[in-house]
């Protein structure tokens, strides 16, 4: 009972208004302070991966990188292009070379169709910031647009395109939030059968988002954030941080109906704190070291991930720890108070905790043990089937929602102007005295590209000041995400650059653009996945050693974790790679799958199904210590706290859930398999394979423990989880 989780809640209970304040404080500090610091956002640097980072570092020392454009196009809403067109492109281009932000317009470029005109405008600064000053190009498109209604004039780019999707972001997770609340309140609410013990886990989690936004934006100073810690920090910001005060109050009301009144609410708080607050802080510090792998795949945005992860997850546990006790008190004295103004006959209580329902799901693990856990994993076997077909690819640009303005410009610029659609940027550095070789060898590589069908267009050729480093762009007349452009890559990186370039001695090359980032980052990952995953089992596998003292149950984790995991991306290849489930879920397939889902998954999933692992077992071992047979332990153990694992269940599914309205089809990915995982990892791993395993091993389940067996002890008294 002198545990960190005991100490902090006995304080809270004694205390429980200064713990109230404390916690408000703490909050409004972390907000303030992480408004005061900003966001460190993550740089173009920071995204370099492989023979295309290595490119893009040569080019910018060069000062030859590739600079953020938009594109403007005018065209007559019938009929062909006549003078006024001609006079808006003047006047707009006239505009735009007076804005700050614009270093340079190129001169207005007619399709070949004829039917539209194009103004090039290049942007000063990082490519990555240039959304943030775009609204000022977009504002002189509009006023272009205003004084000639008879034409139809657009803008997209990169910068407009990034603007639009950020903005689609905030109404997505607005969404999200919309429907994700009043689902968790409802949930609550049919478990508690109370809207103030409702409330106070979504207004917990609430806070403890607030408090991790604040304290992410500090942190991010020390890891860059790439533009997704908002969206993870609610993501599992409202699932675990529900979910751990779920557990907690849940095992408060057990001990209260357990001790038929006899104990104050400080003494509840105090066996709570010794049972499910330990299993909190268990779990959190699963989440938390689980997560931490993250940091080994060397991505920017896999570490932002991890970043908002940790932060998030440590703060709903600090908020599980200190300030609920305290309101758990307060609400305990008001629930006295409000019985004693009144005499009513006490409810009996199923002192097992075991309802019906999940009696009779039960019921097969607890009388055919082998037969149920043989069903079971093939039936997870069959739902990671598809795997065998699952296609990896880094979602690209063309990918985004079509509601969006600027891509709808985007593909209407690309049926014009089919030669803009990819350009490759072969990037050369030698001493400068092998410049006219290098140049040469260059103009050699262009000629072959014309003459090749993948390719078209003529090649440009540009050269730093000190004749260092050399550009060649050429063009690709297919999509980004085609197999043509994946064609031209290859046979650019494979045989015309070692042709040409390749044999100058000393000279360093490298090939990059859009479809150069987004096949060698998956390449990269691939080759950092072993790491990572052996890591994530290693960790899964000492934490649960170190919370039970059994090797086994540490071995079954891992096994169950892979097979949950499996499962559910078995699902999302068949979901999102086939089109079948398009209409359903409003989103065009790809026929790939984004490269960060399944890393993502496997740690977000080995973490927060410890949360079910540490609470579910504990209350087996618990029992097993005060003398309950191996068995009925487990029945009772997994009897009485499947109600609360579904219900915590029902949340998490809700909070994944709910990203699957969004337009990005990433995060529709994520939101998809999280909550399929889930489903899989509470209901067939939780109540049909852990018990049946479990049953099967008897007193094995323990080993290397020794002395599992003690005398029976009164069912009020806690005992340690690990």
């Amino acid at each position: 009972m002198k545990e960190l989780p005991v100490r902090t809640a006995r304080w809270s209970a004694l205390h429980p208004w200064r713990a109230i304040t404390g916690w408000l404080v703490f909050v409004v500090l972390c907000l303030g302070l992480g408004i005061a610091v900003g966001t460190h956002n993550a740089t173009t640097e920071d995204y370099r991966v492989g023979e295309a980072g290595r490119a893009e570092a040569m080019a910018s020392e060069g000062h030859l990188q590739r600079k953020p454009v938009e594109q403007v196009l005018v065209s007559a809403r019938s009929g062909p292009l006549d003078q006024r067109a001609a006079e808006a492109a003047r006047d707009l281009a006239a505009r735009m070379k007076k804005l700050p932000e614009v270093e340079d317009v190129a001169q207005p470029r007619t399709s070949g169709s004829g039917t539209v005109l194009m103004v090039q405008v290049t942007m000063k600064g990082p490519e990555l910031d240039a959304s943030k000053h775009v609204e000022p190009l977009r504002a002189q498109t509009a006023a272009v647009q205003k004084s000639n209604p008879d034409l139809l004039v657009e803008e997209t780019g990169s910068p407009s395109i990034s603007q639009g999707v950020g903005a689609q972001r905030g109404s997505d997770l607005a969404l999200s939030e919309a429907i994700t609340l009043p689902v968790t309140l409802i949930t609550l609410l049919l478990v508690f059968g109370s809207l103030l013990m409702a409330i106070v886990p979504l207004l917990l989690a609430l806070s403890s988002i607030a408090a991790a936004m604040g304290l992410s934006m500090v942190v991010s100073h020390l890891s860059p954030d790439a533009g997704v810690g908002t969206n993870v920090i609610i993501l599992i910001g409202l699932a675990v941080g529900v979910d751990y005060t779920l557990f907690y109050l849940k095992r408060e009301r057990e001990e209260r109906a357990r001790s038929g009144g006899r104990l104050g609410p400080e003494a509840l708080v105090e066996l709570a704190a010794a049972t499910s607050g330990r299993a909190v802080v268990v779990s959190g510090l699963a989440v938390v070291v689980s997560t931490a792998t993250l940091f080994l795949a060397s991505d920017v945005i896999f570490s932002s991930l991890a970043t908002g992860t940790i932060v998030v997850v440590l703060v709903a546990v600090a908020s599980s720890l200190t300030v609920l006790p305290a309101l758990l008190v307060k609400t305990g004295q008001r629930a006295e108070r409000r019985a004693a103004r009144r005499t009513r006959t006490p409810r009996r209580v199923r002192r097992d905790g075991t309802g019906r329902v999940w009696a009779a799901l039960m019921r097969p693990a607890s009388t055919h043990p082998a037969v149920t856990l043989c069903v079971s994993v093939l039936v997870l076997l069959g739902l990671a089937a598809p795997l065998a077909g699952l296609k990896l690819e880094e979602l690209s640009r063309d990918t985004h929602s079509r509601t969006i303005p600027a891509m709808q410009t985007y593909d209407r610029l690309n049926e014009a102007f089919p030669e803009l659609r990819v350009t490759h940027q072969v990037v050369v550095r030698a001493r400068p005295d092998r410049a006219a070789e290098v140049a040469a060898a260059l103009e050699e590589l262009g000629r072959r590209t014309q003459a090749d069908p993948l390719f078209t267009g003529r090649p440009r050729l540009r050269t730093s000041d000190d004749h260092r480093i050399s550009v060649l762009e050429v063009s690709v007349p297919y999509l980004g995400n085609s197999a043509e452009a994946g064609k031209s890559l290859t046979r650019l990186r494979g045989d015309y650059l070692p042709a040409t370039v390749g044999r100058i001695p000393g000279a360093e090359t490298g090939v990059t653009g859009d479809v150069a980032r987004t096949t060698d980052y998956p390449a990269h990952q691939n080759g950092k996945l072993p790491l990572v995953i052996g890591a994530l089992l290693l960790v899964t596998f000492g934490m649960t050693v170190l919370a039970f003292r059994s090797v086994v149950l540490g071995l079954i984790g891992v096994v169950l974790n892979l097979l949950s995991a499996a499962g559910a991306l078995g699902l999302l290849v068949v979901v999102f790679q086939a089109k079948w489930a398009e209409p359903l879920l409003d989103f065009h397939s790809t026929g790939s799958i984004g490269s960060r889902v399944p890393l993502f998954l496997f740690v977000i999933l080995f973490g927060l199904s410890m949360d079910y692992q540490v609470f579910v077992v504990s209350r087996i071992r618990e029992a097993v210590l005060a003398g309950v047979p191996t068995r009925k332990a487990v029945l009772d153990g997994i009897g009485s706290s499947a109600a609360v694992v579904t219900s915590a269940a029902v949340v998490m599914v809700t909070v994944f859930a709910s990203f699957v309205f969004l337009h990005i089809i990433e995060m529709k990915q994520i939101g998809f398999v999280l909550a399929a995982a889930v489903l899989l990892d509470a209901f067939i791993i939780r109540i049909m394979i852990l018990p049946s395993v479990m049953l099967l091993l008897g007193e094995m389940s323990w080993w290397p423990s020794r002395g599992m067996r003690r005398a029976p002890q009164s069912a009020a008294v806690p005992v340690e989880v690990g």
